[in-house]
C-alpha cells in the first residue's frame, strides 16, 4: 500500500534527514516507526502525506507516486489517510461535535451523513457524552481521542499517528494505544511513529527502526532497540 523506494530527503543547504530509505507497508498492517527525536520520523510521515517531496527516490501510495500527484489527485490520496498528531490540531472555538462535523463538511459530505456519522464516531472513541463541550474543557487524553475521531470520521484506508502520546500521562497513553489497536482490528492500516519504548515492546507488531535518517532494522515482531 505504501512504498518508499530509495528515498533521500535533504533540507537546504545541506542537511540530510533521510538517507536512501526503502520499505513497504502492506494493506492491513500495524507498523511502528521508531527512533530518537531528530531521527527523521516526522519527515517520513510528511512524505507519506505529500506535505514534503523527496530530494531523490519515490514514495508510492496504492501504486501512485505521491510526489507526482498534484491538485485533485493529491487530495484524493490525502483523503485516504487519517493523521493523528501530538499537538491535536483541534479547533478551539468549536465543540467536540463541531470539530468532527467540520472535517466532514470540508470533504463535501451532506448534512444528513454528518448528522448520522458524527455521533457514531464519538461513541466509538468514548466522547458521546461530551459532544457539546469545547476542547479546553477536555483532558489531554480526551483531546487526543477527539483528534482520533477527526482522523477516522471520513473512513480513511490508512491511519498515521505521529507521536500521538507525547503529551499524555501513562493511563491516557494506553487508552490511545488501545484505540489504535481497535482501529487496526477493524481492518485499517496503522502506522505509529513514536520513541516510546514501552508501547512498542508491548504491541509486539512490526517495527522499523530509524537511526540518523537510515533504516537500521525492520523486524516482523520487533522491539524498541536503540
Amino acid at each position: 500500500m505504501i512504498k518508499f523506494q530509495n528515498v533521500t530527503k535533504i533540507y537546504p543547504p545541506d542537511t540530510t534527514v533521510l538517507h536512501d530509505i526503502c520499505f513497504e507497508v502492506k494493506e492491513g498492517e500495524f507498523v511502528s516507526i521508531v527512533g530518537k527525536s531528530g531521527a527523521g520520523k516526522t519527515t517520513l510521515v510528511k512524505l507519506i502525506l505529500g506535505l514534503e517531496e523527496p530530494t531523490s527516490g519515490s514514495v508510492f501510495f496504492a501504486g501512485k507516486n505521491i510526489s507526482e500527484a498534484y491538485g485533485a489527485d493529491l487530495q484524493e490520496i490525502r483523503r485516504k489517510i487519517g493523521g493523528i498528531y501530538q499537538d491535536y490540531k483541534l479547533l478551539p472555538a468549536k465543540t467536540v461535535y463541531e470539530n468532527v462535523a467540520y472535517v466532514m463538511a470540508v470533504e463535501g459530505k451532506e448534512n444528513e451523513e454528518i448528522i448520522s456519522q458524527v455521533p457514531k464516531v464519538l461513541e466509538v472513541i468514548g466522547l458521546a457524552e461530551k459532544s457539546n463541550n469545547f476542547p479546553k474543557e477536555l483532558s489531554g487524553g480526551e483531546q487526543q481521542r477527539l483528534a482520533i475521531a477527526r482522523a477516522l470520521v471520513n473512513h480513511p484506508d490508512v491511519v498515521i499517528a505521529d507521536e500521538p502520546t507525547g503529551n499524555l500521562d501513562p493511563y491516557n497513553t494506553y487508552e490511545v494505544i488501545r484505540l489504535l489497536q481497535k482501529i487496526h482490528q477493524s481492518g485499517k492500516t496503522v502506522i505509529l511513529s513514536t520513541h516510546d519504548r514501552e508501547i512498542v515492546n508491548k504491541l509486539g507488531k512490526r517495527v522499523i527502526t530509524i537511526e540518523n535518517g537510515r533504516v537500521v532494522r525492520d523486524e516482523e515482531k520487533g522491539r524498541f532497540i536503540i
